[in-house]
């Protein structure tokens, strides 16, 4: 089955038979990407740490800008002389934007929400900004992603004001109407919705509702990842997977997480984004189907393994060809936190380990085995068969998987 819009293609290749886990194909501009996908953030037009090269080396076919941060530096004048963001970061695959709507929970103190837009103070010199649903468009225009999002009124979901909630939601769809009417190049971007309404189950279904009769190209679920529990974050996810169309991309935003990925998977959904891979390389840590190790610890001094075996990554793969030269954890180890090349080399293990996780996870639902998939998954996680945390047997037994089963 398949569905097109204007400059998206969107084919469903295989459905698990127990949960509602998809594998897709998504065309877009710059060519297709494999669904499930975990997407890297390059905030700044550049993955921290990495060059393009090396994360297209990765098998990334897709990955985030920030509109925001794009916006104030190096601005809308720039990226119009230089032809948009492909051309700035010496990029040739897909772009995702995100509106600018996140910084209003990020960078609250600097803003004012009203029915015209956001007004911002710039963190880098103070000056304000007015952020409207037709300036986030035009920005994210110059700036030429493959896909952009539209502006929400985004509230951290444990807020317990429900009147203001509401306000979020539908303000949120009659932005969405604003977003489509300023969308210049419905040819070659593709707007995607954002479905609002904090914890609320119902209130999510009327957002839900509301935004599929607009009919986007993609549907985003939004406003999560701000410190709610994981159950109640289960809960969201199915409940709006349970309405979307089956021939849309289905995208959770600001997910990360290896845990996450997978249940959410399960629950129904396509698409991921977070910084959290990149950020924790930073910190000396390398994700590993085991779990995350913290390099820095002593114990890793006189470990000359790679950073986790039969792993596809290039920092990896060196150190398990006879004879070569490779990187270690010894050598991480050696250099955390004192040079840079640490991070660098944990970056580029850490985003071929999600994505690769993605890439396993899809395989075993076109093979119709994501339910053994995600019990391996977790079991490598914890070997001794206790200790799976609630909110993920909760999630996984809607689904049709229960991981307490012997």
């Amino acid at each position: 089955m398949s569905a097109s819009s204007a400059a998206l293609t969107f084919e469903l290749v295989a459905k698990c038979s127990t949960t509602r886990a998809r594998a897709s194909i998504l065309t877009l501009p710059h060519g297709p990407v494999n669904l499930p996908v975990f997407m890297p953030v390059a905030t700044q037009a550049s993955l921290k740490g990495i060059t393009p090269q090396q994360l297209e080396n990765t098998g990334c076919r897709l990955c985030l800008n920030n509109t925001y941060h794009l916006g104030l530096k190096p601005g809308q004048e720039v990226m119009d002389a230089v032809g948009g963001a492909h051309k700035l970061q010496g990029w040739d695959h897909n772009i995702l934007t995100d509106s600018g709507g996140f910084q209003m929970v990020s960078l609250l103190k600097l803003a004012t929400i009203t029915e015209e837009g956001v007004r911002f103070l710039s963190p880098h010199d103070g000056t304000p900004m007015l952020l409207t649903p037709e300036h986030s468009i035009s920005l994210q225009n110059s700036i030429g992603s493959d896909i952009i999002m539209q502006l929400d009124d985004v509230l951290v979901t444990t807020s317990p004001d429900i009147v203001r909630m509401r306000e979020a939601m539908e303000r949120s769809v009659r932005w969405l109407d604003r977003c489509i009417a300023a969308h210049k190049h419905p040819d070659r971007q593709n707007l995607f919705c954002i479905i609002q309404g904090g914890l609320d189950l119902d209130m999510r279904r009327e957002c839900c509702r509301e935004m599929v009769a607009r009919d986007t190209p993609g549907i985003a679920i939004g406003g999560l990842s701000g410190g709610e529990a994981k159950d109640d974050f289960c809960r969201v996810v199915a409940a709006c997977t349970e309405q979307l169309p089956d021939l849309k991309p289905r995208y959770v935003m600001g997910i990360g997480y290896p845990e996450d990925l997978v249940v959410s998977v399960a629950l129904g959904a396509d698409m991921f984004d977070c910084v959290w891979p990149t950020r924790t390389a930073r910190f000396g840590n390398a994700i590993t189907k085991n779990g995350v190790l913290n390099l820095k610890r002593e114990m890793y001094a006189t470990d000359f393994g790679p950073l986790e075996d039969d792993c596809g990554c290039p920092c990896c793969r060196r150190v398990e060809q006879e004879g070569a030269m490779g990187i270690t954890r010894a050598f991480v180890h050696h250099n955390a936190a004192k040079e840079t090349v640490a991070a660098h080399l944990l970056t580029i293990h850490n985003v071929w380990y999600q994505l690769n996780l993605m890439r396993e996870a899809r395989d075993a639902i076109i093979a119709d085995r994501y339910p053994a998939f995600v019990r391996e998954f977790f079991s490598r996680l914890y070997p001794d068969g206790h200790g799976f945390p609630s909110w993920v047997v909760d999630a996984l037994r809607g689904v049709g998987i229960d991981l307490l089963e012997t």
